[in-house]
């Protein structure tokens, strides 16, 4: 899987100078704790791998990783769409917590990063990629610098081939190349570094595919050109290359490029995985590769789950996990445990020795599952997507000054006239009873609970979702009880959310 491209790049970069590094470990304690790169792919779903059972796709490098680590079956993103779910993971909280309601909400300054908790073991840390919590730009006071990153090349939002990118919060610069090689690239240049000065590093990878507007290369998109001729017959709306305004194609031709850019994302792992053995680093290594929410309607052709992209059902949630650790995970394992994205700060708290943070923490550690010690999960996970649009229409004040919150890495999709993003994040006083509001969920080991409001008032929805995973038989008039507790745990859960928000966390 070696890419000499890639190789070259970051042979190249290394007479880069490197942001200051604030302590040094020594080569007998950075041995003892793990190398840490926990990769995302932007809006990949549950069955967009071999592995799952995707009658098209190529995964080669996924497959793998789940054929010999372990595999989470039962993997959810915290939300389901990008914004939300990646402060999900560097903060291991709801995103709910600190106002990251919807895509282009940033999170909030006083929130405690992976990252920082990794730099105060000694870990260099490093971003590369889709950062999506505020501009990455260095005066934005939630750029990955400003949560602890040693070093970043990231965009403020999605991105297509050739990308736009800011070094370290510098102007956006373009990076020529298929994006998912590009945010690999630099990657390797980062983990070469962390190298050379005997540190232990976290790279928290974060790719712009199979996000649409969707191309590839033409030795990827050949891959696929013999999709069923039937899916010509649906037109799907999406945003085009040339305008980055909406349009409407033939599902198939949309497909080609949505596979195209999977297989290159999963064709740039192995050139990670590839580089990690050949710096005799691949062994005490840990790989956490997940989707950050299911399949928009773009490309929802195979999943056999309900919703998609947006929705609390299965279909919006339920995302590809799998972990590679050689030194950690010496057998391969199909976990069925209840797992989420949340999950992944608790379980490097513990991976690299250092607490958990002073606040309400919606996660748990994973560690005990690789040593096969944990069969259910304590408590359960929960799901809300809250109407941030009420809060702006409430008046509530800016949590950030508007201009430190204004994006500058330009992206083919338009967005309110402009091909840059803005962010914004609302203070929160006081919490009211419609508050409450908003599709939501609650997940045990075996039932799961979907609530929503409609014409008719508050409408609930009880699956068995060991026994129905498509969630299409609802239980709710044979399991009154089931749904009347886990209703409660929901609410109470929901009233701690709103606490946080209110920035109590902070005082």
């Amino acid at each position: 899987m070696k890419c000499a491209t890639s190789q070259l790049r970051f042979l190249r970069s290394l007479a880069r100078p490197m942001c200051a590094i604030a302590m040094i470990v020594s080569p007998a304690l950075a041995d003892e704790r793990p190398n840490i790169i926990l990769a995302m792919g932007d809006d990949h779903g549950w069955d967009e791998t071999g592995y799952n059972g995707h009658p098209h796709l190529q995964t080669p490098v996924l497959d793998e990783m789940a054929a010999t680590g372990l595999r989470l079956d039962r993997f959810y993103s915290a939300s389901p769409v990008c914004s939300p779910t990646r402060a999900s993971v560097i903060t291991g909280r709801h995103p709910n917590r600190s106002g990251v309601f919807s895509p282009n909400w940033s999170t909030r300054p006083e929130e405690i990063s992976i990252a920082q908790i990794a730099g105060k073991a000694g870990y260099l840390c490093g971003h590369f990629g889709k950062w999506h919590l505020g501009p990455v730009k260095t005066d934005s006071p939630t750029n990955p610098g400003a949560f602890g990153f040693d070093e970043w090349v990231s965009h403020d939002n999605f991105f297509e081939m050739n990308p736009y990118l800011s070094r370290n919060g510098a102007p956006p610069e373009k990076f020529p190349g298929e994006s998912s090689e590009v945010v690999i690239d630099e990657t390797l240049r980062f983990i070469s570094k962390a190298k050379q000065n005997q540190r232990p590093f976290l790279a928290v990878v974060w790719f712009g595919s199979p996000h649409e507007p969707y191309s590839g290369l033409d030795k990827d998109l050949a891959l696929y050109d013999d999709l069923p001729k039937e899916y010509s017959e649906r037109s799907v709306k999406l945003t085009s290359n040339e305008t980055g305004q909406s349009t409407e194609r033939p599902l198939r031709d949309v497909l080609r490029e949505r596979y195209a850019e999977i297989t290159a994302m999963d064709r740039s792992m192995g050139t990670l995985r590839q580089f990690l053995a050949d710096e005799g680093l691949r062994q005490n290594t840990l790989i956490w590769y997940c989707g950050d929410n299911g399949i928009p309607s773009s490309g929802r052709i195979t999943t056999p789950f309900r919703g998609q992209k947006g929705q609390v059902y299965g279909g919006g949630i339920r995302v590809p996990g799998v972990i590679e650790w050689p030194a950690g995970i010496s057998e391969p394992r199909v976990s069925e445990l209840n797992s989420v994205t949340s999950d992944m700060l608790p379980t490097v708290c513990e991976l690299v020795g250092q607490p958990l943070p002073d606040r309400p923490i919606d996660g748990v550690s994973l560690k005990p599952l690789f040593d096969g010690d944990m069969a259910e999960r304590p408590a359960p996970i929960c799901f809300w997507n809250y109407n941030g649009n009420r809060d702006v229409q409430r008046g509530f004040e800016p949590y950030i000054d508007v201009k430190l919150q204004e994006g500058t890495t330009p992206l083919v999709k338009m967005m309110d006239g402009r091909y840059t993003r803005n962010f914004r994040n609302l203070h929160h006083p006081t919490i009211s009873e419609q508050d409450y509001t908003g599709a939501r969920a609650v997940l045990d080991n075996r039932y799961k609970l979907v609530v929503h409001e409609n014409e008719d008032g508050r409408a609930q929805e009880l699956f068995d979702v060991r026994a129905d995973p498509a969630e299409t038989t609802d239980l709710i008039e044979s399991n009154p009880e089931v749904a009347k507790k886990l209703a409660q745990q929901l609410k109470d859960w929901q009233a701690s959310v709103l606490n946080s928000l209110t920035g109590a966390d902070y005082r």
